[in-house]
């Protein structure tokens, strides 16, 4: 007796629990079912965008500042010292730059609020011996209704306030340490990047893809290096004038201005208007010297300083820059304006060396 079994016996022997049935793809329970879940994995990762926006702009900030800084560091190679030590020496001159940046500005502003604290006892003090207040407050009972408001209302809403500047200025360090830890990293590890994002792309399109991004982050780099150098010349040229004209706290107000330069189309305006009005504040006359030189120096940027630095750096029509920063700053406030500039570069550079070929082979 023949013990042989045919080949539909021996595949349900192989599958105890019976053969598969026909594959459900077409029904409309799965198509919904599916798209449902499409539509919620959708809505979660667009959640964890929003909730995550901080850290990705963070990220790309520090990326952006690791790109531009690199043209430093090989500029330091080409003269002979190893990629680690230059690092080191770049790392450390924006340390010695964050640092001198708040010896200049935070020692004045502290002197300026200890003595306002120091003044407003006797700033009280005139007000109560002044003779109309004296005549209103015999009336009305004004002094009385002050210090009740001043010990229930005013004193814990400056201890909230304090408490709340104190971490603000907690998270502005820890912000800033995270950033300058997330640079030194990137800084050290783009190539690494550079390469391993590459190996993504098809082998056969692999060298115009690295010829094009080694293009691009030599276009960003330029523009950080020349933007960067834009706002010391600022900053220097302000120092010196306002050293000159006597304003007090120079240093802090030229690195004012060398900060707000950073940002484009309105940052110098910005700069201007805050430090002509420090100096109104201390006389007329520097505040109309000031006035008067931040105008003839913003032309001279403009139509000088700008176009010479910038020759090799972006390839951006001045129309585009100015819708790009717009833009930019509409969607992500100052940082969208500072890396809107570089990145319609970028676009416009992927455009012109892919699309436009494309359109005319077809």
């Amino acid at each position: 007796m023949s013990t042989d079994v045919g080949p539909k016996a021996a595949e349900e022997t192989d599958r105890p629990y019976g053969l598969p049935g026909k594959p459900l793809a077409r029904g409309p329970f799965l198509f919904g079912l599916v798209g449902g879940l499409g539509v919620l994995t959708a809505i979660a990762i667009a959640q964890m965008i929003v909730s995550s926006l901080s850290t990705i702009i963070l990220v790309v900030v520090a990326m952006f500042l690791a790109v531009g800084l690199n043209p430093a560091v090989e500029a330091l190679q080409r003269r002979g010292l190893k990629r680690r030590p230059a690092i080191s020496i770049v790392f450390a001159g924006v340390i010695v730059a964050f640092a001198l940046f708040g010896l200049a500005v935070v020692p004045p502003v502290s002197k300026q609020l200890s003595e306002f604290v120091a003044a407003v006892p006797g700033y009280l003090t005139d007000l109560g011996n002044h003779p109309t207040l004296r005549r209103l407050d015999a009336d009305y009972q004004i002094l009385p209704q002050l210090r009740t408001f001043v010990t229930t209302t005013l004193g814990p809403s400056l201890a909230s306030g304090i408490m709340g500047a104190g971490l603000v200025v907690l998270n502005g360090v820890f912000t800033t340490v995270t950033l300058l830890v997330l640079m030194l990293y990137f800084l050290g590890s783009l190539h690494t990047i550079k390469d391993y994002l590459l190996k993504l792309v098809p082998a056969s399109r692999r060298d115009r893809t690295r010829a094009i991004s080694e293009q691009v982050l030599t276009g960003i780099g330029g523009y950080v290096a020349g933007n960067v150098l834009i706002s010391v010349i600022a900053g220097v040229l302000t120092w010196i004038f306002l050293s000159i004209v006597d304003v007090r706290y120079a240093l802090a107000l030229a690195l004012v201005v060398a900060l707000t330069d950073l940002i484009p189309l309105v940052g110098a305006t910005i700069g201007a208007v805050l430090v002509t009005g420090v100096a109104l504040l201390q006389s007329l006359p520097a505040g109309i010297a000031c006035a008067i030189f931040f105008v003839v120096y913003q032309q001279v940027e403009n139509y000088v300083i700008y176009p010479r630095v910038m020759k090799h750096s972006v390839d951006v029509t001045p129309a585009v820059t100015v819708i790009a920063a717009l833009f930019g700053g509409a969607l992500l406030g100052i940082v969208g304006a500072l890396l809107a500039i570089p990145v319609a570069a970028a676009i416009a550079l992927i455009i012109r060396e892919i699309v436009l070929p494309r359109q005319d082979r077809c």
